[in-house]
């Protein structure tokens, strides 16, 4: 077993990783076409694994044997506790230039265990233009034993002066018959329900295991592929609107809760609400309003991120089920992702045309866009259901 091993059919990138890992031992910087240099970006569609590849590599860094899976540097940094490793996840709509200095900072310190300090960037396209800015001249000038690992969708989601400067690992979807395999031997899923998870999620891994093991998620699910036939009005659409931007907000507010509130008690805590002594807590508790502020504000980009992306991810399994109508309208063998719902399909499929399919497509994605934009969710959402009326 290695730390990759998680890496579902992502073959190609693993052999490139392994040599770079083993040829860590020489010095950074050696250009892109050496085995090892100081910046990496991961790229690929959503579910390939892109961060997961990301942590295994930078496992094997840390790693003597280049990446075993069962040593205390391989454990401590899959399990994100490793001391020169610094994990950055943005959980808002963007990264800032303050946040991107702060994390520059920490990047610059000399490893204190393994050979390497590892910073692993998830989601880098979400740096703001001069966060990213900030992080060009961090990667053009790095320490000696620094390695920057970048994640994110596509090279073309940052700076062309930050990719130009990374060597490119280029993460593909794995194949529904690799996914099931995982869930059937990694997760005892039962291989009817993993090949429909595999299939449902199309090759999405993290998606293919809720669906698989979360009956709430197969619920969510079934809620939004019964949209396109309850859309027999305009009453109809705008319930139905309110009822997937009101799915999101609820599932934004359960992910955030108990978050929230700890991070806000933490807070308090640190200046000094509840401590003993005249004036002492009035004091340091005022002292910090501009902090509590600061999270607030936080807190509310992430909850906004949040809602977000449970929209989109609802947007995205009804362009599934018009994918899987047009197929069928154009005869196509292929594989269709919702055939649990093949008789709602075909019943679509008869009674529409091709350019109809592909007019609604064309509106989710709209709407997708508009959302990017900041446009009122309800707005938004209300505008893709008419079009997709009937």
């Amino acid at each position: 077993m290695t730390v990759f091993d998680d890496l579902v059919g992502q073959d190609k990138a693993v052999a490139v990783l392994l040599r770079a890992a083993a040829a860590a031992g020489e010095v950074v910087g050696g250009g892109r076409g050496a085995g090892m240099t100081h910046a990496w970006l991961f790229t690929g569609p959503p579910g390939s694994g892109r961060q997961d590849a990301a942590r295994a590599f930078a496992a094997a860094l840390m790693c003597p044997d280049g990446g075993c899976g069962h040593c205390d540097q391989c454990h401590q940094v899959l399990i994100g506790s490793h001391p020169d490793l610094e994990s950055v996840r943005p959980e808002g709509l963007s990264y800032s230039v303050k946040q991107t200095r702060e994390l520059i900072l920490r990047a610059a310190g000399a490893p204190t265990q393994g050979r390497w300090r590892v910073i692993l960037f998830e989601d880098a396209d979400r740096a703001t233009e001069s966060a990213a800015n900030a992080l060009l001249k961090a990667i053009e000038e790095p320490p000696p034993r620094t390695v920057w690992l970048l994640c994110a969708p596509a090279p073309d989601d940052l700076m062309i002066t930050i990719r130009s400067r990374c060597r490119l690992i280029t993460l593909t979807t794995p194949s529904a018959d690799a996914v099931a395999h995982v869930l059937a031997t990694r997760d005892s899923v039962p291989w009817e329900t993993a090949a429909f998870a595999a299939r449902a999620s199309q090759g999405h891994i993290s998606r293919a295991r809720a669906l698989a093991l979360d009956e709430g998620t197969r619920q969510r699910r079934e809620a939004v592929l019964s949209i396109p036939r309850s859309l027999t009005g305009v009453g109809e659409c705008v319930s139905a609107a309110e009822r997937l931007v009101k799915t999101a907000e609820e599932e934004a507010a359960v992910a955030t809760a108990a978050l929230n509130e700890n991070e806000t008690a933490e807070l308090r805590k640190l200046y000094g609400e509840g401590s003993t002594g005249k004036g002492l807590n009035r004091g340091l508790v005022r002292g910090g309003a501009g902090a509590l502020k600061e999270l607030e504000d936080r807190q509310k980009s992430r909850a906004t991120r949040i809602k977000r992306d449970s929209l989109d991810s609802a947007l995205l399994e009804l362009v599934s089920f018009y994918r899987d109508v047009l197929a069928m309208q154009f005869g196509a063998a292929v594989e269709l992702a919702n055939d649990d719902i093949r008789f709602d399909l075909d019943q679509l499929a008869k009674r529409s045309t091709p350019e109809e399919t592909m007019r609604r497509i064309d509106a989710i994605m709209q709407c997708r866009e508009r959302l990017a934009a900041n446009v009122n969710p309800q707005i938004a959402v209300e505008a893709m259901m008419l079009a997709l009326r009937p």
